[in-house]
């Protein structure tokens, strides 16, 4: 197809790099459709499990979180998007903003696809200008009939986006693998730096590293990190960072085989703690995989940097599994943003102190007793405190129903299980670091918990219905302080 392109040229300068490009009109064009569309469309989605406090989007499907970043005293939140079902199809990029991480406005898509399916990335941060860095997946004609490369595009507002014409700005994996995905870039002192998802020719996921001076023109430095054979067949959404002295590189693993209790999600979300030498570019690993959230539905996670704090965000769903909102017009959300920190040899992980701005009400502050039952709305956070010498048990449902989940802790075996019925279990071993309180976050079809000082933390889907119930099945008595939370994204 022949492109159309209006008559003038944009010319924007990012430290150190001068992009220039055209804007296709039917570009600009089919941007203003579809927003048209989503707000035509989204009086026809029905809100019933919509939630009140996690981003989600507007109409259609939602997966990855892409490009979290700060910029101009903003947060920005981008997302894989495919707005005219509610089931994956070609990828755009949602877009939210938020001054505070809780409170989140929804902006115009940053991205539609064209020749190109616009895949998982990031954002960077550069003076005035937002950049994105992503992964454009093309249709081939011949076995495996794609191909990955890295885009790029830039934003004068943080709002509009436009695609460089250079693209793509890294063409293939060192070794050729069409499996090279979801770049991750940050700058180090002059340079930029990438990290991307790949596999090696024997199909091991692995992580590669890669440098430039102007974001353009890529080399390649070193693997950081590849599976020995066990830890999967790919390494999704890598992420490399700094954190209390040590280095992490966070990546999300498919095809880890269940051992006991872990890896039982369809894909798996963890990390690496090490050391790591930007004169070298050798990445040691001290402490080997871990998973970070043990929940039925967490994936994708993504973080960024700001004012001192590491902050991280995920796909709060999970592949093959299915999504109850898919006949409502949409499918899938986030997870309320952590911050993170390093004890020992784990990450630990805290609901943003923020999150408390969202609080209205107290709805209880007392002891209940065995048996006793409470009712809340769609939006609550609850505080538990117990006895852990003793079994604790509770049950989580739907006020009219749906879904259930119980959340119970047992001595004798030091384990916290979530169990959402048929043998639909997550546990892990939980030694408290201090705190013993239980910190629980509902929404409209969402359960996080949060245990202890976060040592331990759980992110499942949970459908009810009309509200929560909440029932001590517990043979103790038990303190327990919930408030009511007001909505923090748009209807």
């Amino acid at each position: 197809m022949v492109l159309i392109r209006i008559t003038f040229l944009l010319v924007v300068c990012h430290v150190g790099i001068t992009y220039t490009t055209s804007i296709p009109r039917n570009y600009e064009k089919a941007k203003i459709e579809l927003e048209e569309y989503i707000e035509a469309k989204k009086k026809d989605i029905d809100l019933r499990f919509k939630p009140l406090y996690h981003v989600a989007p507007p109409v259609g499907w939602m997966n990855d979180p892409n490009g979290f970043s700060y910029h101009n005293g903003e947060f920005h939140l981008f997302y894989q998007f495919y707005p005219y079902d509610s089931v994956w199809g070609p990828m755009h990029w949602g877009h939210v903003s938020s001054p505070n991480l809780v409170n989140w406005k929804q902006l115009p898509t940053a991205l539609l696809p064209e020749e190109e399916q616009c895949f998982s990335g990031s954002a960077i941060s550069q003076e005035d200008k937002l950049t994105l860095m992503y992964t454009g997946r093309v249709a081939a004609d011949v076995d495996p009939y794609f191909n990955e490369t890295q885009y790029l595009a830039f934003s004068d507002d943080g709002i509009n986006f436009y695609k460089y014409e250079g693209n793509p700005v890294l063409a293939r994996a060192p070794n050729g693998s069409p499996e090279f995905r979801d770049p991750k870039v940050w700058m180090y002192e002059n340079n930029y730096y990438v990290v991307i998802g790949s596999q090696t020719t024997d199909k091991r996921g692995r992580v590669l590293l890669y440098k430039s001076s102007d974001m353009k023109s890529w080399e390649f430095l070193s693997v950081l990190g590849e599976s020995n054979g066990d830890m999967g067949y790919m390494w999704e959404c890598p992420d490399f960072f700094e954190l209390d002295g040590k280095f992490v590189l966070l990546m999300s693993p498919q095809g880890l085989l269940p051992q006991e209790d872990r890896y039982k999600n369809t894909h798996q979300t963890g990390y690496i703690i090490g050391e790591f030498s930007y004169h070298t570019n050798e990445f040691i690993h001290e402490v080997s995989f871990q998973e970070i959230d043990f929940g039925h539905d967490f994936y994708a996670a993504t973080t960024t940097e700001a004012n001192g704090k590491r902050y991280l965000v995920a796909w709060f769903s999970m592949w093959d599994e299915p999504h109850p909102e898919d006949v409502d017009g949409w499918a899938g959300m986030a997870t309320i943003v952590r911050e993170l920190s390093i004890v020992g040899d784990r990450i630990i992980m805290k609901p943003v102190e923020q999150i408390e701005t969202l609080r209205a009400e107290i709805l209880i502050d007392s002891n209940i007793e065995p048996g006793q039952v409470l009712e809340f709305g769609k939006a609550v956070e609850i505080f538990i405190n117990s006895d852990i010498s003793q079994k604790l048990d509770l049950l989580l449902e739907g006020r009219e129903g749906d879904s259930k989940v119980w959340l119970r802790w047992d001595p004798e075996v030091g384990k916290v299980v979530v169990d959402r019925g048929s043998s639909d279990i997550r546990q892990v071993e939980w030694s408290p670091i201090e705190s013993q309180t239980w910190r629980i976050f509902l929404d409209s079809s969402s359960m996080e918990l949060f245990c202890g000082e976060g040592e331990v933390v759980f992110s499942s889907r949970v459908y009810a219905l009309g509200g929560w119930r909440f029932t001590n099945e517990s043979n103790q008595s038990l303190q327990i302080k919930a408030y009511d939370l007001k909505r923090g994204v748009p209807e």
